[in-house]
């Protein structure tokens, strides 16, 4: 009884050993996103629906803008239909990491958010100008001496004005973004410091100001965000990524919503 009893003791173990090392192989083998991806003939995009000039609704009510171009080139690349998942600053990493999107555009980098989620190719720059009229000859940080600068009060904009800016610039700090481009579309103040995505806007609709960017205060480029693990996803941006900054498609989206040719040291951490 003993020695059939360590038989099928052994038996059994034997089963649950091959049960445990198919469930690992069947693991292994499940399919990727971008498996899924193709399989679905979709890309689920997490977008900012309201961020102009990166994505904004337009006249027929579909998204446009930066982010969207590179969404869509991406899309392309897959050989599958886009489709763009409007999120939040809140809920936008849950998404990810929930596979409710694929991907997500406008990921500014952190150590935070690197544990949760890998960041593919920086597409995107992001960073803080001084915007005034081109007939005002400002070229460096010394020239803000004697200056009035609009600058939206406790932001990174201001400390990074703050910081360089001579003792004898007027800094005028106000609550909100409207204010600020109000005061310098006014001539209340003769510059302003905003954030490029801000400074596209007034650099798109003042003709008659002429607004042009005069140096930048600092540079930390917008990325694009995978689910941890989705290696051949993230290659594949990558390298969409690479064929538009090599086609000149990138700059082209640059000049069309960021007002502005693409700078590629502005696409460096």
């Amino acid at each position: 009884m003993r020695t059939k009893s360590t038989m099928k003791s052994s038996i059994a173990a034997a089963f649950m050993l091959g049960g445990a090392i198919l469930a690992m192989a069947t693991q292994g083998a499940k399919a990727d996103a971008l498996d899924d991806i193709a399989k679905a003939g979709v890309l689920n995009v997490g977008v900012f629906s309201d961020f102009p000039p990166f994505s904004s609704a337009s006249a027929d009510m579909s998204l446009k803008g930066y982010d969207m171009d590179v969404a869509q080139a991406i899309a392309d690349t897959l050989k599958v239909k886009l489709n763009p998942v409007s999120v939040t600053g809140q809920n936008r990493i849950p998404y990810l990491t929930e596979h409710r999107v694929d991907l997500l555009m406008s990921v500014g980098y952190s150590k935070e958010r690197a544990e949760v989620l890998d960041y593919a190719a920086a597409y995107a720059p992001y960073y803080i100008a001084v915007i005034g009229p081109a007939a005002l000859e400002v070229k460096a940080k010394e020239d803000l001496a004697g200056k009035s600068i609009a600058v939206n009060r406790g932001t990174l904009e201001d400390t990074s004005l703050t910081d360089v800016a001579p003792e004898t610039a007027d800094i005028k700090r106000f609550d909100n973004y409207n204010s600020v481009i109000q005061a310098f579309v006014s001539g209340q103040t003769q510059l302003m410091v905003v954030g490029n995505d801000v400074g596209a806007q007034v650099l798109a609709r003042q003709d008659v100001l002429k607004p042009e960017q005069k140096f930048q205060l600092m540079t930390s480029p917008s990325h694009i965000a995978v689910a941890k693990g989705e290696d051949r996803l993230k290659q594949t941006i990558n390298d969409t990524v690479a064929k538009m900054l090599a086609d000149g498609s990138l700059n082209k989206s640059s000049e069309a919503w960021l007002k502005t040719p693409l700078n590629p040291d502005n696409l460096k951490d």
